[in-house]
């Protein structure tokens, strides 16, 4: 955590930045952004306009452009989130001087507060102007969890040594691009055009439309002014321009007055459900919305109950609870109980820039667990974005020749791929090729996060209608890619790309595209089995009504059968899992060269490429990839796929590959520590507690050297509560039961939380090094069945269990067979996690 960030008497729950810092300006407009799940606002100050300190910028879910470029005689189609017209936009000036500008004046006392717990962005600071008008200012602003269409600021200014004429100016900004990161600023940043502006009866209005997707959006404010805690009539002057409303209040001051000036704005737009014509809408919502106290109290409450349910509390430093709340709260604001009726995916830099151009990667797969556990009908939500864009994935399959369905590596509206085909390095400023839409394990991602989904929350309407069939369809896709060999008998995956994105092609080759990527071959494998297992769980009837509609033949499942078999995994001489094939071959890196030549080598990729070479000569990695394995699969998951596979394996199986692709790999993306935490849990508690603490500073820090203020690393900040959640606890959802290994870094005292298991709506666990307590409130439910470290216990409705742990040693000994022993984690120890 950067030094200015002070700590506070609510240490736990307020992130505070103490004093002016142009450099990290963009980064505190990030992390202390505002919203709901519908829309996010960032934390820029409202006197601002983009200047290259301050980037002013609010972010619709769902709401994507689409414009075409020419770069490096490619043709470059994007479709991007779009930055909204600036609702926050608030200034004042003292009778005919200068608008308020912090940098052309003397500032002192400047405190930015975002309080957590309340979901409320507090600023507090005195400015001197030239003429020596000593002014103290204090602002509120929140966008509201509890009126998804309302967002609110609230301005105080007190005169301190001079009596004058104040105007208050408020806009409705119209002037706004995407402009948000550097690397896109030479494309095509114009998305929206302004259809009106208007003052009409106290309220102001914008309505703009995107340029290609044709979305109406509209903005409606209403202001109040008070003196001195009593509202006044002010004196109003409206002004409209061409892309622009405002109105300017004047109030007379003397030394010591207090004026206050509320603004409470609406959004809407033409994707919103049940609310009509926007313009209408939002002048509608803002003429119904109470004062700024009023919007604040509903909030507030709302940010209430989503703490009891999502609240992770951990013993140890304040900093540590302060900043895992902080991500528990932007993961909140991004997808929440707003977002169920959106039809929307999970924005990998949530909706708090305009980094990966607001698209929807795997991140899902980080960010599902929590939800699952807490908000099912949330998670549920998310995954009917991937369900209602089968089309566009079963399209994408048609077109490579294969059945089923692909689904894209970048998503946004359609579901098409909106992967670019380069991208710039701005190391070397050059343009090259992008061949990332490869990585079409993004569909096996789909699949599992399905598959877990319906385990913990055992939603079988959701399965039978909509679940099976992208399980099915992805299954379809492996099976008719998968190319036998009757030489060795296996079946082989071309032409992919795994989680690591250092390696698109082995060195020298013409095409891109690796073979028999491990991650994607057991993952295929793994999907082809449950394809198998849904259809058995599925009603006769849907089950021939399904397998029909998708031309899905007994013939069919017979192959996937015998794919599921006989996929090709390469292994190293020692018995290592090889990345993919042809990887052994591959030339072992200079690490301590580069590290002495470069400092920080996180970005392998562009280094070498500026160099003139490429990460596709050398065994390193980005991030985990094989690893990844370890993440998604329980120990005993990964070894039942060998077998399954007919390989040979024994216990140091997974520790010798853990320890051979953790010395080679970089770190060049935020989720690389959350896995490689998670892999080390149980063999290396202490790396596995500093990998997690990295994970946890990497966006609070800015790790990543500027990318934070583009966007948050949302599948990062996910993983670390899921890390506390599921990792350490060794949380499992499986076989109807709700399982624990608890396994804590000895850093890690205690935690607590509460989630949600089937219909078990308020479990309460509490864990430590010596207990595992785990109660409920609940009356009405059936026992609900519980395992710890292998033992069954039951927990009866509105009772509580308490379960001694024994602590066991960091890592067991190799001994017996994996088919007779339990299976060892990730690590080598019993623990099936």
């Amino acid at each position: 955590m950067t030094d200015d960030v002070a700590e506070a008497p609510d240490s736990e729950w307020v992130l505070r930045y103490q004093g002016l810092d142009p450099a990290a300006e963009q980064l505190r407009e990030v992390l202390c952004a505002v919203g709901n799940g519908r829309f996010v606002t960032r934390a820029a100050a409202p006197e601002s306009r983009p200047d290259g300190t301050h980037y002013p910028g609010t972010y619709a879910a769902g709401v994507f452009d689409r414009a075409v470029d020419e770069v490096d005689g490619h043709v470059l189609e994007q479709e991007s989130i779009v930055n909204l017209p600036d609702w926050q936009s608030l200034t004042f000036r003292i009778d005919d001087g200068p608008w308020l500008d912090l940098a052309a004046m003397t500032v002192d006392d400047h405190v930015q507060e975002l309080d957590l717990r309340r979901g409320v962005l507090t600023r507090r600071f005195v400015v001197t102007d030239a003429a020596g008008r000593r002014t103290e200012v204090s602002q509120r602003r929140l966008v509201s969890m509890a009126d998804p269409l309302l967002a609110a600021l609230e301005c105080t200014v007190v005169a301190d040594n001079w009596s004058g004429q104040l105007t208050v100016r408020s806009a409705l900004d119209g002037r706004v691009t995407n402009a948000g990161v550097a690397r896109y600023r030479g494309l095509s940043g114009r998305h929206l055009t302004v259809e009106s502006a208007s003052h009409r009866r106290g309220v102001l209005g914008l309505v703009v439309r995107t340029l290609q997707s044709r979305i109406r959006m509209a903005l409606a404010a209403r202001h109040r002014l008070l003196v001195d805690g009593v509202e006044q009539s002010p004196q109003l002057r409206p002004t409209a321009q061409a892309t622009t409303c405002a109105v300017d209040l004047r109030v007379d001051v003397v030394p010591g007055r207090v004026v206050t000036v509320e603004k409470v704005v609406a959004l809407c737009t033409s994707r919103d459900r049940g609310t009509g014509e926007p313009a209408d809408a939002a002048t509608e919502a803002v003429r119904a919305a109470p004062v700024f106290d009023g919007v604040l109290t509903r909030h507030v409450q709302e940010w209430a109950d989503l703490w009891a349910r999502c609240d992770v509390e951990v013993d140890g430093p304040a900093r540590t609870s302060l900043v895992l709340r902080l991500h528990v709260f932007h993961l909140l604001q991004t997808v929440s109980r707003h977002s169920v009726d959106l039809d929307v995916g999970i924005p990998a830099r949530g909706l708090h820039g305009e980094a990966y151009r607001g698209h929807v990667f795997w991140d899902e797969v980080f960010v599902l667990p929590f939800l699952v556990l807490r908000l099912p009908e949330v998670a549920r939500a998310m995954l009917m974005y991937r369900w209602r864009r089968l089309p566009s994935a079963r399209a994408a399959a048609r077109a490579g020749g294969q059945r089923g369905a692909l689904y894209p590596w970048q998503s946004g509206s359609s579901g098409r791929e909106e992967s670019p085909t380069v991208h710039l390095n701005p190391r070397s400023g050059r343009w090259v090729p992008d061949n990332s839409a490869l990585q079409r394990h993004i569909g096996l991602a789909v699949a599992y996060n399905t598959w877990r989904y319906h385990e913990a929350t055992g939603d079988t309407a959701f399965l039978v209608e909509h679940g099976a069939e992208m399980i099915l369809e992805v299954a379809a896709y492996w099976a008719d890619l998968a190319s036998y060999d009757p030489v060795d008998d296996r079946y082989g995956l071309s032409g992919v790309m795994g989680p690591d994105e250092y390696h698109d092609a082995l060195p020298d080759s013409a095409d891109p595209g690796l073979d028999d990527n491990a991650y994607t071959n057991v993952m295929a494998a793994w999907t082809l089995t449950r394809a198998l297992d849904c259809l058995a769980m599925l009603p006769p009837r849907r089950r021939l009504v399904l397998l029909a509609g998708l031309g899905i033949s007994e013939p069919d499942l017979h192959r996937w059968e015998h794919v599921s078999r006989r996929l090709r995994l390469v292994w190293h001489a020692d018995g290592v899992l090889s990345q993919f094939r042809g990887y052994e071959q591959l030339a072992e890196f200079d690490w301590r060269g580069y590290r002495a030549r470069y400092g920080d080598i996180s970005r392998l990729d562009r280094i070498l490429e500026a160099e003139g070479d490429s990460a596709n000569r050398y065994k390193v990695s980005k991030q985990a990839d094989v690893l990844m394995l370890f993440h998604l699969l329980t120990a005993d998951e990964f070894y039942a796929v060998l077998d399954r596979l007919g390989y040979a394996s024994d216990r140091r199986t997974i520790p010798r590959t853990v320890a051979y692709y953790t010395a080679r790999t970089c770190h060049g993306s935020t989720l690389s520590r959350v896995v490689h935490s998670w892999v080390l849990a149980r063999g290396d508690r202490d790396r596995a507690w500093a990998f997690f603490l990295e994970a946890l500073d990497s966006d609070i820090d800015d790790v990543q050297g500027g990318t934070t203020g583009e966007g948050i690393h949302l599948g990062a900040m996910a993983g670390t509560v899921d890390l506390l959640q599921r990792g350490f606890t060794g949380l499992q959802t499986r076989d109807a039961a709700l399982g624990f290994d608890p396994h804590l870094p000895e850093a890690l005292t205690g935690m607590r939380f509460c989630l949600q298991y089937r219909q078990h709506a308020e479990l309460a666990v509490a864990i430590t090094h010596e207990a595992i307590t785990i109660g409920s409130d609940e009356r009405a439910h059936p026992d609900l069945p519980v395992r710890i470290r292998g033992e069954e216990f039951r927990l009866r409705p509105g009772a509580g269990l308490q379960v001694p742990l024994r602590r066991r040693p960091t890592a067991v000994p190799p001994s017996g067979s994996p088919a007779r022993q339990p299976a060892p984690a990730a690590d080598g120890s019993d623990s099936g996690r």
